[in-house]
């Protein structure tokens, strides 16, 4: 028996497509001999930080000191002194249960305080001062000392 029709199609669909790949595969490796130059695969950073095709322009490089650049937080002794002293009213306290809250003026928050951190007693209403404390609850009040 020989070959039929329809066997015949099928092996030339086989060949077009083997010939298609092999086209598409020489198409791929001649693009990227082109695209591998250094040129094409470099990149350069402007002076805003931006990734650009293009070098940056040497007129507006600037300077940097190696002793300028930091890298982490600044050291305890390099640290300003920083003025903690905030004031504020008490706008509620609960004796029973040795808490309330005071408004700070500066940063217009409620801060938290506890009955051992007061000086003297205080009442609602009372204008105080205070140093703030960061606790993993958030900002609390300390050293609360009556003004009125």
């Amino acid at each position: 028996m020989g070959e039929t029709w329809n066997k015949k199609e099928r092996e030339k669909k086989k060949q077009q497509l083997k010939k298609q790949k092999e086209e598409r595969r020489q198409e791929r490796k001649e693009q990227s001999k082109e695209s591998k130059s250094l040129d094409n695969m470099l990149a350069y950073l402007d002076e805003n930080g931006n990734l650009s095709d293009t070098p940056p322009d040497p007129k507006k490089k600037e300077k940097v000191r190696l002793e300028d650049i930091q890298i982490g937080i600044p050291r305890l002794e390099d640290r300003e002194e920083e003025t903690n002293l905030h004031t504020g009213t008490v706008i509620s306290f609960n004796e029973g249960k040795g808490f309330g809250f005071i408004k700070d003026r500066t940063i217009q928050q409620n801060i938290f305080f506890h009955v051992n951190s007061l000086a003297e007693p205080v009442k609602e209403q009372n204008e105080v001062s205070f140093e703030l404390e960061r606790t993993p609850k958030g900002l609390s009040a300390v050293n609360v000392k009556l003004l009125r």
